[in-house]
């Protein structure tokens, strides 16, 4: 029997246990790479298991499953392989440890992905017989989308190849060259085998050539930070806490940020302000607080406030929009189709959303972006998501809590995809997060009063003996929108009609010389054309835009400023394969081969109408016979 701890060791333990630091770390690599038995070794060689494991293991001294640590469930056993992830926790002279060990199969990619995202470091584990295959650029790439920012390569079951520092060497350059293009930032190579204890606690003396250190002494010596985002206040309301007619909280975890009594502070979607007056605990009252902890705060006043509801600071706002992009991994069998529906869940609320247009996926092998027209599973894409209600987020880059979610199918129940959002995010408003908290800013800004006009549209309408309205072509850089414009604008002329064609390139050289092509200036490019467009109409003008347009927002506001009367959206329907034969600029080329970022059709998405006014499919017509049929086709609607 082990020998028991008074009150007094305990209470020491637990003391010193908890000024500890925690790493949270996560394994990974293809079937029988040796994960759970990495683990167990590590567990067994740092005698950190309890007596029943030990017992467990140790029928058979000669012959000792490790892997049975961590494959706890039946069918784990019976088929050797890891399904569900397993979590353990252990402890360090140096630091405590939350581990997950994670499936390899590619069928159980969402468990993987599950066990990764809460991990600070990930331990991806490589064969020596087989080097870098599919799962490790799998594994590596989720780990990185995950913002992992540490890794350690463990060349596992080095006992096979004779301990060779050559295969070594030639597997850590393979692995360089993939992952360069990834954003990993601490990278350890360290060659083990698990089996035998090689490299796992302590040096092994089989392989002198390698001066680095252990798997656990690397553990313990790699700078963690919090692993949470302290700059950024952001608490989901989860419950309203009411036990009697004194006491209001609103009770949920921290997901990032920091708080303390007599903070002012905004409730989101309302923006009423207000001010804490206590931060409660199971423990008692405290004055601070931060994440991830769970706590119920109480305000100066009296505001309805209700689950999914967001608290937030003042000076600090999340995003408040309906409609960004975002990274899936898609886990349903039954893969995603663009337009469909589904329910998003985000921190503590929940709204039904669209998945929109799918980018484009990425190919583990090469890392390369295809154009394909589903998502299918444990595949990963970029889709454009629009909400039914607003939703406060913010990027994964910088706070993994509010920028993540998950989708669930409305039928099944059943959830499909796990999604990060992105850096860019378009939005119409992005300049500015939303309406000001103060009221009183409105007031500061100089009011503007056009002035009454002395001649109307309509006069000018009979004047010009036509009518003023906007054919707005929308598609894809190199659909022919300019080409098939100018013999447009030809032909009016020739029928005596005035018309004026307003072309990306010619109006980004001059008017919009300052804007660039982030989304956000994507949107303010089109916003500026339909003012534009407006002006020329307002005269009895016809306009002719050849603009890609990109986003349907930025077109729906288009026509919500040139007025749905006068607006007809055309669409210059090209295959995207024929625009890049095409290619008369080569942005194409360029755009694949890295030198133009944001393209749209490769590294943007492009949302086809859904109801234009009008479909001009180049891919079998002249220009000169499109440009006849969209002058048709203005002659009809008048």
């Amino acid at each position: 029997m082990g020998k028991s701890f008074s009150p007094f060791n305990i209470d020491s333990y637990l003391k010193v246990s908890s000024e500890k630091s925690l790493l949270r770390f996560t394994t990974a690599g293809s079937v029988d790479d040796g994960k759970s038995t990495l683990i167990g070794r590590m567990l067994y060689d740092s005698k950190t298991l309890f007596e029943d494991h030990l017992s467990a293991i140790k029928k058979n001294p000669d012959n000792i499953d490790f892997a049975h640590l961590t494959d706890g469930l039946k069918a784990e056993r019976e088929q050797g392989i890891t399904i569900d992830v397993a979590y353990r926790y252990f402890s360090t002279p140096g630091r405590n440890y939350i581990l997950a060990d994670t499936p390899g199969h590619e069928q159980y990619t969402r468990n993987m992905a599950t066990g990764a995202s809460t991990a600070d470091l990930a331990i991806i584990l490589i064969d020596a017989r087989k080097g870098v295959i599919t799962q490790t650029k799998r594994h590596s790439f989720i780990c990185s989308l995950l913002r992992i920012s540490n890794f350690i390569i463990a060349i596992n079951k080095m006992d096979l190849v004779d301990y060779s520092e050559a295969v070594f060497n030639k597997i850590k350059s393979e692995y360089q060259d993939f992952s360069a293009t990834l954003d990993l930032h601490q990278i350890k190579f360290i060659p083990v085998s698990a089996l035998f204890g090689d490299n796992i606690v302590t040096k092994s003396n089989k392989m002198p050539w390698y001066a680095g250190e252990s798997i656990l002494e690397s553990l313990d010596n790699t700078f963690i930070g919090s692993g949470h985002n302290l700059l950024d206040f952001r608490f989901p309301v989860q419950l309203v806490s009411r036990p009697h007619h004194n006491f209001r909280g609103f009770c949920g975890q921290i997901a990032s940020g920091r708080i303390k009594v007599g903070d002012k502070i905004v409730i989101l979607p309302s923006m009423i302000k207000s001010a804490v007056q206590s931060i409660e605990t199971f423990d008692g009252p405290l004055a601070e607080a931060f994440a991830p902890m769970s706590v119920t705060l109480t305000l100066d006043d009296e505001i309805d406030i209700g689950r999914g509801d967001m608290i937030v600071k003042k000076n600090n706002l999340p995003l408040s929009t309906n409609y960004f992009e975002a990274m899936l991994v898609w886990i349903s069998n039954t893969p995603m189709v663009a337009n469909s529906s589904y329910l998003l869940k985000h921190t503590s609320n929940s709204t039904k959303a669209v998945v929109g247009h799918l980018s484009y996926t990425i190919d583990i092998n090469t890392l390369s972006r295809n154009l394909t027209p589903h998502l299918c599973m444990n595949e990963i894409g970029r889709v454009t998501i629009s909400t039914h209600e607003k939703i406060f987020i913010d990027t994964y880059k910088t706070n993994r809590q509010t920028g993540s979610f998950i989708l669930i199918d409305l039928l099944s129940n059943n959830t499909v995809a796990a999604g990060m959002i992105i850096e860019k995010i378009p939005q119409e408003d992005l300049f500015k997060r939303y309406k000001q908290i103060d009221i009183d800013a409105a007031q500061k800004v100089r009011e503007i009063h056009p002035s009454e006009r002395l001649v109307s549209k309509s006069a000018y309408e009979i004047k010009l003996k036509q009518q003023g309205k906007t054919l707005w072509f929308t598609g894809l850089s190199g659909a022919g929108k300019s080409t098939i414009g100018r013999l447009l604008e030809k032909k009016f002329f020739d029928e005596d009609r005035f018309a004026i064609l307003l072309d990306g390139d010619n109006i980004r050289a001059h008017l919009n010389s300052d804007l660039g092509f982030s989304d956000a200036d994507r949107s303010e490019n089109i916003r500026r054309v339909a003012e534009v467009a407006k002006l020329f109409n307002s005269m009895g003008m016809i306009v002719i835009t050849a603009f890609i347009s990109p986003f349907a927002k930025d077109r729906l506001k288009a026509q919500e400023i040139i007025g749905a009367d006068n607006f007809y959206e055309i669409y210059i329907d090209t295959p995207i394969d024929l625009c890049q034969k095409r290619d008369p600029k080569g942005l194409y080329k360029k755009a694949i081969n890295g030198t133009i970022k944001e393209f749209t059709g490769i590294s943007s998405s492009y949302e086809h109408p859904e109801s234009p006014s009008f479909i001009c499919s180049t891919q079998n017509c002249r220009p000169e016979e499109s440009a006849m049929s969209i002058f048709q086709f203005y002659l009809e609607k008048l």
